[in-house]
């Protein structure tokens, strides 16, 4: 995946290019997340059941996975956590809600 060209944030000068950054990393991660969603479509075609659409140890070894990436990444606890805690919560809700859709 490319990203958008942007200056380094510690290079920039200016709060446009601080949001020309911002925005295109942005563009970059709807990119990825809707590929994220679209594995999850997978997940809920896959699935036997819609009782294990939640798995809290599958959650508890993203949230470690992602808290060890963010800490080699530089990306502060505080943040990653609480963004993939609501990214797992509300990737589950949309895959029981396309589990349902398709198993109607």
């Amino acid at each position: 995946m490319t990203v958008d060209p942007r200056t380094a944030p510690e290079a920039c000068t200016s709060m446009a290019e601080v949001r020309q950054g911002v925005d295109a990393l942005d563009r970059a991660l709807v990119t990825l997340l809707a590929e994220r969603q679209r594995y999850m479509d997978a997940a809920a075609r896959i699935k036997p059941s819609r009782d294990v659409v939640h798995d809290q140890a599958r959650i508890d070894d993203v949230v470690a996975k992602v808290l060890a990436s963010a800490e080699r990444a530089g990306l502060s606890p505080a943040i990653a956590e609480p963004v993939w805690r609501l990214l797992i919560d509300r990737c589950i809700a949309h895959e029981l809600a396309t589990w349902d859709r398709t198993r109607a």
